[in-house]
């Protein structure tokens, strides 16, 4: 294709939906972009020519389908965005790029790559003498083209040369403050990235849940929860999740029927979420409210499975009339709760890996990157970073004074939410987990101790004592037929 004389200020490469967007963000910002896409024959061919000729018509980017040229348009030291698949493809589109590059060059990955693959590509790319950045972008094709959230980390010295860019791309928070900062080395920024979808799989399926009670259990009409929604949405509830559930449960389809109850009850994943939980168990972080919205989502998808099981074992409903105002009251308490706890989970596991990985991660300031462009932006996020900021901070989101007293002035409902679900039969999984997790977080006992007594019964695994100093092990000869050998103590 043909190409201009003066160089560009950044390429990108991959024009699918997310591509495609944020090439036009670029643009729109001022940025001179050169645009790349690989071509598969017979599979994606034209596809440059449509985007440049389309929607790119007149935009300060150019197209190119040779992946030579298409660096060579690019000023050096060249800044090089990929938007292709996570796994294999950037791996391959890496070696495809190194020849073209020259030192001190920058490559951005801006899919939703696994960390670990993030710090291998980062020491990878160092060695060979480029930068390498994996950035998180979350806010979806809206994001990408008005304003997302951008979680970058990888080669420290690569962001001042990437952030006029990235910044100005980025969604602008009420302050003004643009969503994208520096999160730390190696692949910390796709682990931000991943922890924040791990805590958007939870608020889906707690909203999802505060839907279906209402449904359920009030019979509300899609109506009158919409219009519950939309109320939420103007206070402490306010995010973009619940602002886009009224607008569901609007929306009608081209017969004039409501769209949301022809949906088949299926949900898909692309693993994020898995992989926030996966992780969290290898730090050894509770992450539970999360894990039960991905296993909600497996369960979701075995329809023909519950559909025989739902006629072996019918739920008994009660006849009881609720007080309509008071449960929708309850629902708030308990959607609002537990997504305290889904966020305090998932910041808590930031700070672990924080810790393990000797990342420095800024709480405060990932909390500010969520504010606006992102999938989870919510209100509460300017409580949450001034929760990590005050003096004497905080070991534990919930133990900060602010969601001390939010948590104490709704754990009352929360508890009748439950309660009333599980009285009629009704599954609110992740709405009990997070309740689940709140007892046992304030509680000094638990029942442990019987866990590390079988430990040590079966496989003299030792335990400690409450009459000892902690950091001592014992084990008993609980037969009176085993030995003094005791396993070696350690944490998984």
């Amino acid at each position: 294709m043909m190409k201009k004389q003066l160089k560009t200020d950044i390429g990108l490469i991959g024009l699918a939906v997310m591509g495609e967007n944020l090439a036009l963000n670029m643009a729109d910002k001022g940025w001179n972009v050169s645009v790349y896409n690989r071509t598969v024959p017979g599979v994606e061919e034209g596809v440059v020519e449509r985007f440049i000729s389309g929607r790119a018509k007149d935009k300060s980017i150019e197209g190119y389908t040779d992946i030579a040229e298409f660096t060579d348009s690019v000023s050096m030291p060249r800044k090089i965005m990929m938007m292709v698949r996570a796994g294999s493809a950037v791996d391959e589109l890496m070696e495809q790029l190194f020849p073209h590059l020259s030192p001190g060059d920058i490559l951005i990955d801006g899919g939703n790559s696994n960390y670990e693959d993030t710090n291998r590509r980062v020491a990878l790319a160092e060695s060979k003498g480029f930068r390498f950045i994996g950035a998180g972008v979350s806010g979806g094709e809206e994001g990408a083209l008005n304003g997302a959230s951008i979680m970058p980390g990888g080669s420290a010295t690569a962001w001042n040369e990437v952030k006029p860019v990235l910044q100005s791309i980025a969604a602008r928070a009420a302050d003004g403050t643009p969503c994208c900062d520096w999160i730390g080395p190696a692949g910390s920024g796709h682990f931000v990235k991943m922890i924040h979808n791990g805590i958007e799989y939870g608020d889906m399926q707690l909203i999802s849940e505060a839907y279906w009670v209402m449904k359920n259990l009030l019979q509300l009409d899609n109506e009158e929860m919409a219009s519950v929604f939309t109320h939420w949405n103007e206070g402490k509830l306010r995010s973009y999740l619940i602002e886009i559930t009224a607008n569901i449960l609007r929306h009608k389809d081209k017969t004039g029927d409501y769209l949301i109850d022809k949906i088949l009850d299926t949900a898909g994943q692309k693993g994020t979420g898995k992989w926030s939980v996966i992780n969290a168990m290898e730090l050894g972080m509770p992450l539970g409210l999360i894990a039960t919205a991905v296993f909600e989502r497996s369960l979701s998808s075995q329809k023909s499975l519950r559909e025989t099981a739902s006629k072996q074992f019918v739920s008994q409903r009660s006849e009881a009339v609720y007080n309509k105002t008071e449960l929708v009251e309850d629902i708030y308490s308990a959607l609002y709760a537990s997504k305290l706890v889904s966020y305090a989970q998932g910041f808590a596991v930031l700070q672990k890996a924080s810790e393990t990985f000797g990342w420095n991660l800024d709480l405060a300031s990932i909390a500010r990157m969520w504010r606006g462009g992102c999938i989870i932006r919510s209100i509460f996020l300017n409580d949450i970073a001034a929760a990590f900021e005050a003096s004497g901070k905080t070991n534990h989101l919930l133990l900060a004074p602010y969601f001390k007293q939010e948590i104490q002035q709704m754990l009352s409902g929360w508890k009748h939410l439950v309660v009333h679900a599980m009285n009629e039969e009704l599954p609110v999984p992740a709405f009990s987990s997070a309740l689940n997790y709140f007892y046992s977080l304030v509680s000094q006992a638990l029942p442990a101790n019987m866990i590390q007594a079988q430990r040590d019964y079966f496989g003299a695994h030792t335990f400690e004592r409450v009459d000892e100093l902690r950091g001592q092990f014992f084990h008993e000869n609980w037969t009176g037929h085993g030995g003094d050998t005791k396993s070696g103590t350690y944490n998984v």
